[in-house]
Parts: structure tokens; sequence; C-alpha cells
């Protein structure tokens, strides 16, 4: 990744639990930096720039009206994203993933491609990607903590999209799902005080996230 934001110093990141944050399509890094006082100060934040231009601003993939899109660039976007990640996590004690819209349909197909590497994934205003490639080669042996947080009148994640990723987060994650009314396709103050107590419960007290996930 050619541009990171860190929200602490490298001299303050050793051992510490790391949050790698992926923006949205047509955006950039700004607006999970944003993010970065909302959430528990224990965390080092990464907050990535996708590498694809898209106009003056950036995305992981190409995509349309209709979130289709070209599955070799969701794979090339995603192993980039894996080595930057396998450069860095030797120094930290866990790896979670935060997305936001596009964002979390790459941090859910980095989980679905490397379940073992992530302690819990966060998934704001979003979508899982419907692909019987990796359908067919994901397995977890155990339940990964995920919370989807979501406006249900956001007009931006069309309803089929909506339905799959309800139906796969239900089937293979320990889902913690939450709705926002009157967010429309955002994010809010209110879903960064649960997504922080979610971060705290499965990543900041790992023996209460083993139980739960027996």
């Amino acid at each position: 990744m050619e541009t990171v934001v860190w929200s602490k110093p490298e001299d303050q990141r050793a051992d510490t639990p790391l949050l790698v944050m992926m923006h949205g399509y047509g955006t950039d890094e700004s607006r999970m930096v944003r993010l970065f006082e909302y959430l528990p100060a224990e965390f080092t934040c990464a907050a990535l720039r996708a590498p694809m231009d898209i106009g003056d601003h950036y995305g992981w993939f190409l995509l349309d009206y209709f979130l289709a899109n070209d599955f070799a660039d969701v794979i090339k976007a995603a192993a980039a994203v894996q080595a930057w990640i396998n450069s860095v996590k030797g120094q930290h004690s866990s790896v979670s993933l935060l997305g936001y819209s596009q964002g979390m349909a790459m941090a859910s197909t980095l989980l679905r491609l490397h379940p073992k590497d992530y302690e819990a994934v966060v998934g704001l205003s979003g979508f899982v990607l419907q692909n019987e490639l990796l359908s067919l080669t994901e397995s977890f042996d155990t339940r990964p903590p995920f919370f989807w947080g979501r406006d249900k009148a956001d007009l931006v994640i069309n309803e089929d999209a909506i339905a799959y990723t309800e139906e796969w987060l239900q089937e293979n994650t320990l889902l913690t799902a939450r709705t926002y009314p009157g967010m429309g396709h955002a994010m809010s103050k209110t879903e960064m005080v649960d997504v922080s107590s979610f971060l705290r419960h499965y990543v900041l007290r790992p023996e209460v996230s083993a139980s739960n996930r027996r």
C-alpha cells in the first residue's frame, strides 16, 4: 500500500492490536481517519488508500450501480492488502479488519481467503461479494466475530446484495448485526459506540471471544 495513515507513531505500535481500515468506492483514506478518535485507544489503526484511481478519488476494484465486478480485480486488490498486512502483522498482537461500503466487500473477502489471520471484522454500510469461487474455497474452523452495521433505508446497496450478505453472515460468522435508522449510506457516532464495544469484547477480551466461539 503506497498510502497508509496510522493512528499511532511507529514507536507506540509494538504488541498492540492492529485494525486495518478500508474506505469505500470513490473516496479515500481520510474517511477512515476521521473514525480514529471514536475507536478504542488500545488499537493501532491503519487507514489504507485503495490502489485504483476513480476520478479524483480511489477504489479497490471497478464497480457498477448493480455492484457487479471483475473478480480478477477483486483478487488482485485483496492480494495487495494481504501482502501489506503480512509485512506488518509481526509487530502486533492481533489483526482485525474494518471496511466501509466497498471496503466491507474487501474486508469480508480477506476473511474468506485467510480466515485464520483475523481476530474480528467490522463491516459498515456495505456488502459481501456473491461469488461461487469464494464460496467453494472458504472454510471456517470456528465462526469469526463479525459486526455488520447499516441503515435499512440505505439505497446504495441493492436488495439482492443485502439478502446475500445477511445469508452469508448468518451462516458463516458469529454475527452482531445493528441497524441505524436515518443514517443513510454513511457511518454515525452511535454506530461507532457499538463498534468500539464489539472490538473491546472480541479482541481486547480474547478469553471471552474464545468461549463464545465454542
